[in-house]
């Protein structure tokens, strides 16, 4: 019997990699045939050795680069009429509007697209929010099941006609509760990593991962652990994440590296062990402007880390505010400052909020129990469409 194939498209390999690939993995070893397509990235050859096909086609994550985006398209468009896939699953706004066109023209069975925010709620000018609407209000007539990963934006995306209740359903990205959990790590462990870092055993450490582009609040942050320090002046600031060189809003990390704050700073870059470094975390901070759904929030709070976010669409689906985490209004850095030593100074309360935060990571958010949510939806569309 010839195996169902799905194909999932994302602009970038980091896509792929940090919030795909357990789900592709988990599809493989369901028995379809897995393939994935984005911009080519030093991930890429970690994902094909993992069994799933991997082809490379430039899809830039900015709006407007019209002559790539034909090209994209045309490619896209010969690759599934070539592969015949009986499903194609988008991901992110760019790479669905193209990606989904592609498909209904190269008459793909099943189109999915699982939105990861919604771009038209960014501060930007209402010429430019009207035609991100245009973006999902397209993408919404060629898809055939789409999944919105945080509640906010299910119910906006509804009231405004979007999407039909029939054709949108809230469905966030899991976590790998066995991955990121805290009984893994001994306090020997964490002793050895702090060791390796050059951190003191007694140094208060609070840890960011996030790409390094301004919109995830890093400028507020740096100022936030300036002021720190003046209480804590052996505190050390961890920062994980990717440079963004094609950014706009690209952050470059020698800055602060280089500022009076530096040496209390370690800047570690991309990491796929990054569970281990939020064991040595004692807050986990995300003064993030704009969150579809805050992956590292969930991640860190499954490690029982107390968690300080802003309170924006995406950190409150992942955090509780006083129960899992402290929400604080984004570009606030005297708040931020607040809860960062509130946390310090109360440890009961940052154990507390880290057990809830790992006992909601739990209930909402079992990977393992959105794959199966997730592997429904497609088998029911693959009786309805190929059967």
């Amino acid at each position: 019997m010839k195996k169902i194939k799905i194909c999932s498209v994302a602009s970038a390999d980091i896509t792929l990699r940090f919030l795909l690939f357990s789900n592709l993995q988990y599809l493989k070893r369901q028995g379809f045939e897995v393939w994935a397509i984005s911009s080519d990235g030093k991930w890429i050859p970690e994902i094909r050795q993992a069994g799933i096909s991997v082809k490379t086609i430039p899809i830039t994550r900015r709006i407007l680069t019209p002559f790539t985006d034909v090209r994209a398209f045309i490619r896209l468009i010969l690759l599934f009429r070539k592969e015949r896939f009986d499903i194609v699953h988008t991901h992110t706004l760019k790479a669905s509007f193209v990606g989904q066109l592609a498909a209904f023209v190269a008459r793909v069975p099943i189109r999915m697209y699982t939105i990861h925010g919604l771009d038209f709620e960014n501060n930007f000018s209402l010429l430019k929010k009207a035609f991100f609407v245009l973006l999902e209000r397209v993408i919404a007539l060629l898809v055939h099941r789409a999944f919105s990963v945080n509640r906010e934006d299910t119910v906006k995306l509804l009231k405004m006609g979007i999407y039909s209740p029939e054709k949108l359903t809230y469905l966030p990205l899991g976590i790998d509760l066995e991955k990121f959990n805290p009984a893994r790590f001994s306090e020997e462990f964490c002793r050895e990593k702090k060791k390796g870092l050059a951190i003191p055993l007694d140094a208060k450490v609070i840890g960011i991962v996030a790409r390094f582009v301004r919109e995830k609040g890093y400028l507020e942050l740096f100022d936030a652990f300036d002021r720190v320090l003046q209480k804590f002046p052996g505190a050390v600031l961890i920062m994980i994440g990717a440079k963004e060189p094609a950014k706009s809003d690209r952050i470059d990390p020698s800055i602060v590296l280089s500022s009076r704050i530096g040496k209390n700073v370690r800047f570690l870059g991309e990491r796929i062990n990054v569970e281990e470094f939020y064991a040595i975390m004692d807050v986990f901070v995300l003064p993030t402007y704009r969150e579809g759904l805050g992956i590292s929030i969930l991640e860190a709070s499954a490690m029982e880390r107390p968690v300080v976010a802003t309170a924006i669409r995406g950190c409150r689906e992942a955090a509780e505010d006083g129960k899992t985490a402290i929400l604080v209004p984004p570009r606030n850095v005297a708040r931020l400052v607040e809860a960062i030593e509130e946390l310090f100074l109360n440890p009961e309360k940052a154990k507390a909020l880290g057990k809830a935060g790992r006992q909601k990571a739990a209930q909402e958010f079992n990977q393992e129990v959105i794959f199966e949510t997730l592997m429904e939806e497609y088998e029911r569309l693959i009786r309805e469409k190929l059967h």
